[in-house]
């Protein structure tokens, strides 16, 4: 008997615990979860092409369109609605459809289509525009966005660690601070620079939530852009 009553002691403290940490969960995120428009700013994030093709290669499925005869460097991944602390994501279910005209006008800048549809259905639903609206904002938060000139076309293997990439688009961008600003990699490359911008006035914005998912390596590699050296990457 005492064993019993020591055992639904033991689940009735594991049933309290577990009710606890779903709370925390849900206090972390914010409480205007997924309504669309409703956020405090914006991470655009830049992908380094050369290491998500080189990844996907290793997979055995590089995106064509991406991973062909054109050479990409940065290339826009996505823009990001955020909160403080957390992210709304897939806010509208299912999305309003997105017109054909406008992927093929974005593939300048982010040369994928499914890349394109996936970002709207996930992140554009969030920002409570309509689709031409999210998309020209992606295009103009870009335009604003200095690529520091060592990284515009690599044609070698360039080694760097995320202080020195993060201080090169400091130095390269006006006003933008390393409090908005964070590299993410994976085992080895270079993968994103996330810039956190602010909702309405596009400034530069301090996100300290961004900064704590950021790579934490010494040293990482930036394969060259396609027509470089890429036997130096492998």
């Amino acid at each position: 008997m005492r064993r019993m009553v020591g055992r639904a002691a033991f689940m009735a403290l594991a049933l309290v615990l577990t009710l606890m940490l779903t709370l925390a969960g849900a206090a972390a995120q914010d409480r205007r979860q997924n309504q669309p428009g409703q956020f405090d700013f914006y991470v655009l994030s830049l992908s380094w092409s050369p290491s998500f093709c080189e990844a996907s290669g290793e997979r055995g499925t590089p995106p064509r369109q991406q991973c062909g005869a054109r050479p990409y460097s940065f290339v826009v991944h996505g823009l990001w609605p955020q909160y403080e602390r957390g992210f709304p994501e897939y806010c509208q279910y299912p999305s309003p459809r997105l017109d054909r005209n406008i992927v093929s006008s974005m593939l300048d800048l982010m040369p994928a289509p499914r890349l394109i549809f996936n970002e709207w259905d996930k992140h554009g639903t969030c920002s409570g525009l309509g689709a031409r609206g999210y998309f020209d904002t992606i295009r103009k938060v870009r335009a604003q966005i200095k690529i520091p000139e060592a990284y515009l076309e690599p044609k070698e293997v360039l080694t760097v660690s995320p202080d020195e990439v993060e201080e090169a688009f400091v130095a390269a961008n006006p006003g933008l601070t390393r409090d908005a600003i964070a590299v993410t990699c994976d085992r080895r490359r270079l993968s994103e620079v996330r810039i956190c911008l602010g909702k309405e006035d596009f400034q530069f914005h301090a996100c300290p939530e961004i900064e704590k998912r950021a790579c934490r390596r010494d040293r990482l590699v930036m394969p060259p852009v396609r027509g470089g050296n890429a036997e130096l990457s492998r």
